[in-house]
């Protein structure tokens, strides 16, 4: 190990010195990077939604057979945020970032050249994009968390949840206005777009700072702020002998938050992954529209869903996470009940179902873009990738909930036809709703203040 210098200044020092330092190029750079790889990796994560309401009739597809398809990312997702969390914490954030997104970016890719009605491949190459997403999204998120100081960390935090949603808005925009023309399978083309922002990550993003001090790498975290120190690099100061079971054991130390991230991100993501990835389906077949026309109504609603993210990341450092969890919680609640009341109905033309559909992914993703940061901030640099596997892991649960319980209210036999109605969808939205208010429950009974706090 590299010993350290009288003159070396303390790993709190250290970060203390990083906590302090504007937001120079070198941090938007990364940043922007960051933004890119999470936008396009929740691109390729749903773009399935507005290809499966053209294959599924096409191929004749049971919802229990579109389900599979769907939930196959969930599934994937679960096993990538437990491991690639203890990962990350163990080998740092970047390589874990890379690879994560170059599988998730092959794996959507191909499945532009499934053959016709080979549905159980397409739900293979699923788990690969669910897993390839978790594996990107769990340290990027806990990178974004530790590389903004303290006193920016709320706000930026939450602004950096927008690029999910803008991701979304990608693959409706996208597929609304390519898919007539080029097919399903070319659109389906475009998930190979991350492995470019893979390649900038490798280029352009620096390691976490508060990972390096966490690990004992003091040198490259003092070249990181301009410190000249010693030639090479410490030893990391990894445990030894630590199973990954052992590992993710350490969350349970606090099982106040541990049960707050659990129950806060299973529930809020069987809402919003049911909603998102049976949305086009649904409305395609009750308003009877193309589902380029279907995508285009989802692009006004992925759009209120970021303009949920923006308004958080202006509000929250005002208001605190805990008090604006149990608010947009409830909110988001209200809205969903009201989509399983609209029927067919419109308001001065404009179906009720879009409206409330559109109200509910403004709270329920202004409330993601409060929680997501939230995990790692409670737990810290030590904890923090496995905090944002656990967030992950419990997101998987809702990536499986949220399809799999559309699908078996509607009936899970049913070949996916037009004859799906609202009256099938009406108790499985009254269910999302539940799962809203059991998300402010867990805010009012379980969570605790961040806001403003150091993490270190």
């Amino acid at each position: 190990m590299t010993r350290r210098s009288a003159a070396d200044p303390t790993a709190a020092e250290l970060v203390a010195r990083y906590d302090g330092q504007a937001l120079g190029p070198r941090y938007w750079t990364t940043f922007a990077v960051l933004a890119g790889v999470a936008t396009l990796d929740f691109a390729d994560f749903f773009l399935i939604g507005f290809i499966l309401a053209v294959i599924g009739p096409e191929w004749g597809l049971s919802y229990g057979q579109s389900a599979m398809i769907l939930y196959g990312g969930g599934v994937g997702s679960i096993l990538a945020a437990l491991l690639w969390g203890s990962v990350s914490d163990a080998r740092g954030r970047k390589r874990q970032i890379i690879s994560g997104t170059i599988i998730c970016g092959l794996s959507a890719g191909l499945i532009a050249f499934v053959p016709q009605g080979w549905w159980e491949l397409i739900v293979a190459l699923r788990i690969l994009v669910g897993f390839g997403l978790a594996a990107s999204a769990t340290p990027v998120l806990t990178l974004v968390v530790e590389v903004t100081p303290t006193r920016h960390r709320t706000r930026v935090g939450s602004l950096f949840m927008v690029f999910s949603s803008l991701g979304i808005l990608v693959a409706a925009l996208s597929s609304g206005l390519l898919i007539e023309t080029l097919g399903w399978r070319g659109v389906a083309l475009l998930g190979f777009m991350p492995l470019v922002p893979a390649l900038l990550t490798a280029l352009f993003v620096p390691e976490s700072l508060r990972w390096l001090v966490a690990v004992g790498r003091i040198s490259q975290a003092m070249a990181l702020v301009g410190e000249p120190g010693q030639a090479g690099a410490a030893a990391p100061q990894v445990e030894k002998g630590r199973g990954l079971i052992r590992s993710l054991g350490d969350l349970y130390e606090r099982p106040r938050i541990f049960w707050q991230v659990v129950i806060v991100n299973a529930a809020a993501l069987t809402v919003v992954f049911g909603y998102y990835l049976w949305g086009p389906t649904i409305m395609s077949a009750e308003l009877g529209r193309s589902v380029g026309g279907t995508a285009l109504y989802f692009v006004i609603i992925s759009g209120c869903g970021i303009l949920g993210r923006l308004s958080t990341a202006v509000v929250v450092p005002f208001t605190g996470r805990r008090p604006l969890g149990i608010v947009l919680a409830l909110l988001a609640a209200v809205a969903l009940a009201c989509v399983s009341l609209s029927g067919g109905r419109t308001v001065a033309g404009v179906p009720m179902a879009l409206i409330s559909l559109s109200c509910a992914a403004f709270f329920c993703e202004g409330g993601l873009a409060n929680s997501a940061p939230y995990a790692i901030e409670q737990y810290g640099a030590r904890l923090g990738a496995r905090a944002a596997g656990l967030a992950q892991a419990a997101s998987g649960v809702g990536r499986i909930i949220g399809p799999l319980a559309l699908a078996l209210i509607a009936g899970s036999s049913n070949v996916v036809s037009p004859a799906f109605s609202a009256a099938a969808a009406a108790p499985a939205f009254l269910f999302f709703a539940g799962c809203m208010v059991l998300v402010s429950g867990a805010f009012v009974f379980l969570a605790v203040e961040t806001n403003g706090r150091p993490i270190d």
